[in-house]
């Protein structure tokens, strides 16, 4: 007889994977196998997620929107220049990861290539993209030259290969407080930035290829 169940909710189901994954070191075998072992309904999980892939990525927007919600509550943030926004959102960003670290490395390090850390990440990027790609189409507001305004869609690729390449440093990270990982999103943000500014597209098409090249070496 199956034991007595508890009512699920999204963030539950969330928690209660991620710390199955971690207590079992490794992914359940399938839907039924977990919510039996967590005594949650089926049901309840497919109020949420179509299966174990969709709950997968879907922790990882999770982060993304916990780190909204904690940019949000800084009621001087929507003054910020963007290239302060930038670094404000991946500072914080880090600092989600590395509440739910030993999930993190967990998934980045059993998975069978970096393609398939890619498939986790899907709708990260999404979402980082579509972040990058807000704040500059703000930034170009008011610029009439289009030689000062900035290509958001190239933008957006950049912040997300720049954080690929930050969550493959801060996974190798043992400084105290992770604090190489801080001066690592500093100088990458201002070199992005920089390079935005001040460089050709042909270079910054080559800086986004140098970029892919270190985070998948």
């Amino acid at each position: 007889m199956a034991g007595k169940t508890k009512k699920a909710s999204k963030n539950s189901i969330i928690t209660l994977y991620m710390d199955y994954v971690l207590e079992h070191e490794r992914v359940p075998k399938s839907v039924y196998k977990f919510c039996k072992d967590s005594s949650i309904a089926e049901s309840d999980f497919y109020l949420y997620f179509g299966s174990i892939s969709a709950l997968q990525k879907s922790i990882w927007t999770t982060f993304f929107e916990n780190t909204l919600n904690v940019i949000n509550k800084n009621k001087e943030y929507g003054q910020f220049h963007n290239r302060d926004k930038m670094l404000t959102f991946l500072y914080t960003l880090f600092e989600v990861f590395t509440l739910n670290r030993s999930y993190v490395l967990f998934v980045l390090d059993n998975a069978e290539s970096p393609i398939k850390n890619l498939g986790q990440l899907k709708l990260l990027r999404t979402e980082v993209k579509a972040f990058a790609k807000d704040l500059i189409n703000k930034g170009n507001v008011g610029k009439s030259s289009k030689l000062t305004k900035h290509n958001p869609q190239l933008f957006s690729e950049g912040a997300w290969l720049q954080v690929l390449f930050l969550i493959n440093f801060w996974r190798t990270d043992d400084s105290p407080g992770f604090e190489k990982t801080d001066v690592a999103i500093e100088k990458s943000v201002n070199t992005i930035f920089d390079v935005f500014d001040n460089t050709p597209l042909d270079n910054i098409l080559d800086f986004g290829k140098f970029l892919y090249k270190e985070t998948f070496a």
